[in-house]
């Protein structure tokens, strides 16, 4: 664990800049430093020592530790049962055994192959669940527990019963407890009660696990740790391995419910039509009743589909994203607007005091000393204050005791400080927004508007004239000093805003800050529409007209925490799906409402916990790899459930036909095995993997059928057309093997044509993958050993050619009927 001593007061530097669990120097005084890993004992404020290591020691032993397990993924055991126990296992299984008994070995290839799927699937998330795993624990929050009156960080499982945890703005609240000790603590339990005001706590009441800090910091003693704790009540927070709750499983489970249902009366009529009506021999009557029963089953679908959702975390984990809810990268792809938050995404958390201008004849040398006082009043200041402590540290032995403060606030857009200052005269001091602070015809305005045009953010000292907490004490402040801030710009931001344009993924800019400096801001990075920018205080508040004027504006600055939650459902309400980037306290509303939150690894606790996606390195630049890996993984998926899905409609069409015209069913198992694995088995791998840019679209289901439909029933009627011609053409011993290669050259022919026009547009690897599938049947048609194994003969050359002509005519027909249906069904 990473120890701190405290400062004097008590408490811990600013830690809003710095990644959790990293070990960094502590700045006690003005030029001295500490080592973080020797700690120096200093007096705790309050007495609030905390436990002692014995007392820690002796509360173990009895059991009362936070031992919450938090999983991030599912245990090898479930992946296995997940994998190998499903409905369709079940069925080819049994099917598998009897073929076993009553046919030669290559009728029961599909059994192996299956087990072969069921291997790769169970290995590829067992790689997941090991990257998703070690991402969680550099992600997990680490809360600052006080023992031994030394400050330290340790993991969430570690908190004893009776512990001192330290609060600071933006830390989550991890269990249970009671407020030690209170600074102007405001805590947010909106995601707990529903409740949207911060709740400002005193030393005694209660905090609730899962709720977090806005403004101020304190000490809580730990009450209920481990599952008497009110979180873990809850469902299971973030950080767990799901393949639930997405578009994409849902309508794959439904096509799945509608095929078993399909399949169960067809299979009952095909088992009556191969064993009672014709009266062959038993055993191959058997085979080729599993043969007709077999192909039905998309079984690879559900396996392809957690093997693509498993290599996506694996490659998204080595660019430092922890994806903590798997279909957050579906739902990415989807996403339309990307609502940015500027500081700490557009812009690095550090910044620089280029300027302060003194306003109405205050003395330059004492400006300074009141911010170099201001600065050493937050315990834990945010990116602008830490800027200001840059730039003027307290002189040695020059300290001002402060009297009050009053901690930074989002919601009111200032914070303060009151002094006792040399000789004794007393001053109180706000620091924030100019446009809040000033009234609207204050001439400094104008000047302020000019540096905000430049993309510098201005910051203005004035003089209270009451009480720090009073709001009207904002009003009738006077005005010092104008302090002027270089916003450092974040290398890469330039290039991922081009990439969301260049996908068609509107962006929006969403700021607290001032709505032109952030424009600027915007503007010097290419943003397209930066200069529609829009004071969210003149955002009307109806939520139609606030849509509106979402769409019609791309910069918002002066946006509160709660508009921010208002802007995300006012877009969601004109079909929007909207993602949220940032690593503040104040975005955690807007963060929990919209369809993908996306969290910095830096930003606070409670960002992290309600994201679905961490960018550990706080890269901004990460979320393209994000967004093209959601894309390739369902636009992949929905190419190839087609051709797994017109499979199924040709299997239980052919079915129905041999029913209805009471014939043998024309395949053994072993042929519709080498069919299924060169037209979808190993295409579908590469097609499921390869790059794909396209924007995911909506309606899963109705998507795949709309061609799946049609290509299978075109592929069933030509394969029976070609098997009832093939027996006219034959008679005599052997008819039945010469009438299956027919209409196995067919099948083949037609299915390898959706496979075609299922991997456009071409590029070299594509077509060298499609003319190695047609290349590997050819080699089986023309060796004699495999032409034996998988009982495939073409007897003379009038029915092969007439095979062949009736599959071209069927290609012609896929061609037309899957250009009719893009046309009469567009996307």
């Amino acid at each position: 664990m990473t120890q701190r001593a405290l400062d004097p007061s008590g408490d811990e530097p600013n830690r809003s800049s710095v990644p959790s669990g990293t070990d960094r120097p502590v700045m006690i005084d003005a030029g001295t430093e500490l080592d973080p890993v020797h700690p120096v004992e200093l007096p705790a404020p309050g007495g609030g020592r905390g436990l002692t290591a014995a007392e820690v020691a002796e509360r173990i032993a009895r059991g009362e530790i936070n031992d919450v397990p938090v999983r991030s993924s599912r245990s090898v055991r479930e992946i296995v049962r997940a994998n190998v126990f499903t409905r369709f296992n079940l069925i080819i299984g049994v099917l598998w055994v009897i073929m076993l008994f009553v046919a030669p070995i290559q009728d029961s290839l599909f059994g192996f192959v299956i087990i072969a799927n069921t291997g790769i699937g169970i290995v590829q998330e067992w790689r997941a669940k090991k990257t998703l795993d070690s991402l969680a624990v550099i992600g997990e929050a680490k809360p600052t527990v006080r023992r031994d009156g030394i400050a330290a960080e340790i993991s969430t499982s570690e908190i004893v019963l009776g512990d001192l945890v330290e609060l600071g703005p933006g830390d989550k609240v991890v269990v249970d407890g009671t407020v030690a000790e209170a600074d102007s603590l405001e805590i947010d339990e909106s995601l707990l009660t529903g409740e949207a005001d911060p709740v400002l706590k005193h030393a005694g009441d209660p905090v609730m696990s899962g709720s977090f800090v806005v403004a101020g910091g304190g000490a809580f003693a730990a009450t209920k740790v481990g599952r008497e704790a009110y979180a873990a009540q809850l469902a299971e927070e973030a950080s767990r391995f799901t393949l639930v709750q997405s578009e994409l499983r849902t309508g794959i489970s439904t096509i799945l419910k509608y095929v078993t249902w399909m399949m169960i009366p067809t299979a009952i009529g095909l088992i009556l039509s191969q064993l009672v009506v014709k009266d062959h021999n038993f055993k191959d009557s058997v085979a080729r009743t599993v043969g007709g029963i077999v192909p039905m089953i998309p079984e690879g679908l559900v396996l392809l589909t957690s093997v693509a959702f498993a290599i996506g975390v694996v490659r998204l984990g080595r660019k430092q994203c922890l994806v903590q809810e798997l279909p957050a990268i579906e739902g990415l792809a989807r996403v339309d607007i990307v609502c940015l938050d500027k500081t700490g995404t557009l812009t690095e958390g550090g910044m620089d005091v280029t300027e302060v201008r003194a306003l109405n004849g205050t003395d330059e040398p004492y400006l300074r000393r009141v911010l170099a006082a201001f600065g050493a009043s937050d315990p834990r200041p945010n990116a602008s204050l830490q800027a200001i402590i840059d730039a003027y540290p307290v002189p040695d032995g020059e300290a001002w005791a402060v009297t009050q403060a009053l901690p930074f606030s989002s919601a009111r857009k200032y914070s303060g400080a009151a002094f006792d200052e040399d000789g004794g005269r007393a001053s109180g001091w706000l620091l924030g927004a100019p446009d809040v602070l000033l009234s609207e015809d204050d001439p400094a305005l104008a000047e302020i508007e000019q540096l905000n045009q430049q993309g510098l953010r201005v910051l203005l000292l004035a003089r209270a004239q009451g009480p720090l907490d009073d709001p009207a004490t904002a009003t009738g402040a006077e005005p010092c000093a104008l302090i002027v801030l270089e916003q450092r710009l974040r290398p890469d931001a330039r290039e991922t805003l081009a990439y969301f344009a260049d996908q068609r993924v509107a962006t929006k800019v969403i700021s607290g800050d001032n709505a032109v400096s952030v424009g600027a801001v915007a503007a010097k990075l290419g943003l397209p529409g930066a200069e529609h920018t829009l004071d969210a205080r003149r955002l009307p508040t109806d939520p139609d007209e606030m849509a509106t004027a979402m769409e019609e504006n791309t910069v918002f600055g002066r946006v509160t925490p709660q508009q921010k939650r208002e802007m995300v459902a006012a877009l969601q309400s004109r079909g929007h799906t909207v993602a949220m980037t940032g690593d503040g306290v104040n975005d955690v509303l807007a963060l929990k409402d919209a369809d993908i939150g996306v969290s910095m690894g830096s930003g606070s606790e409670a960002t992290r916990a309600v994201a679905q996606i961490v960018l550990l390195n706080n890269s901004f630049a990460t979320l393209p790899s994000v967004v093209a890996e959601g894309r390739r993984v369902i636009g992949n998926i929905t190419r190839v459930a087609t051709l797994f899905l017109t499979k199924t409609v040709y299997s239980v069409l052919l079915a129905v036909l041999v029913v209805c015209f009471q014939v043998e069913y024309p395949f053994l198992p072993r042929h519709l095995t080498l069919l299924s694995t060169l037209t979808i088995g190993i295409p579908a791998f590469f097609l499921a993997l390869a790059p794909n840019k396209e924007r995911a679209h909506p309606h899963f289901v109705r998507r795949v059928m709309r061609y799946a439909i049609p290509s299978g029933t075109i592929a069933a009627v030509a394969t029976f057309v070609t098997y009832l011609l093939a027996r006219h053409h034959y008679t005599g011993p052997g008819s039945l093997d010469a009438e299956t290669s027919a209409a196995t050259l067919t099948l083949f022919l037609v299915s390898m044509w959706v496979l075609a026009i299922i991997a456009r547009p071409y590029t070299w690897w594509r077509i060298c993958l499609v003319a190695a599938m047609g290349l590997a049947f050819l080699v089986v048609l023309v060796v004699p050993w495999l032409q034996n194994f998988f009982a495939l003969k073409l007897v003379g050359a009038q029915m092969p050619w007439t095979a062949v002509g009736v599959a071209v005519i069927a290609s012609a027909a896929l061609e037309y009927a899957w250009r009719l249906v893009s046309r009469r069904f567009p996307v």
